[in-house]
């Protein structure tokens, strides 16, 4: 099956809402004067520019789609409609643009299940699985600051099924065991 693919180069290709790739339509102007296209200072989607660990990977996933995209796809690699399902509320041009960011930088691959018109599933890369946990903190996290309208929290923070305790994430040192306090500078570095 010889399908083309979309390699992040050009600016005048486009994924469309069904998965398939379209030449010749331009994008959105509107995108890299908003910050939300790339600029020459990325190479496959990493900012050169970065000066923090946060900002580095806030360039990567800090958008308002892609961490729920790669969420969506922790369960099992999805085709283009599924994901959309599975977003609820995402705008298929923003959508075709998240995937394909999120393909220039590693997080997600694509793979090919129709050649005429081409379409795909996308899956995550071992890279992309790596998120995982980062993105149940942040639920976690949103879970337990969510409040409604009313006042009310919104949602239910994970808990141990044995004790119904909250349960609490904590850094850790795997050789050892011991429990980090990431507030010690003197405890952690980084290499």
């Amino acid at each position: 099956m010889q399908v083309t693919r979309y390699n992040g180069a050009r600016d005048d290709a486009s994924v469309g809402p069904d998965g398939t790739y379209h030449s010749g339509m331009a994008r959105s102007e509107d995108s890299t004067a908003h910050g939300h296209g790339r600029s020459p200072e990325h190479s496959h989607g990493r900012a050169t520019t970065a000066t923090t660990p946060l900002a580095a990977a806030l360039e990567r996933v800090g958008d308002r789609w892609s961490p729920r995209i790669v969420a969506a796809l922790l369960e099992s690699p999805l085709r283009y409609g599924e994901l959309q399902a599975e977003v609820a509320g995402i705008a298929p041009n923003i959508l075709a643009d998240r995937l394909r960011r999120l393909e220039a930088d590693g997080l997600l691959t694509s793979v090919a299940y129709a050649e005429r018109p081409p379409r795909f599933e996308y899956r995550l890369t071992a890279e992309g699985r790596a998120l995982a946990g980062a993105l149940r903190l942040l639920a976690d996290w949103g879970a337990m600051h969510a409040v409604s309208a009313a006042g009310d929290a919104e949602h239910e923070v994970l808990r141990h099924e044995a004790c119904g305790s909250a349960l609490d994430a904590r850094w850790f040192c795997p050789t050892c065991g011991e429990v980090v306090d990431l507030g010690d500078p003197e405890g952690t570095h980084r290499l």
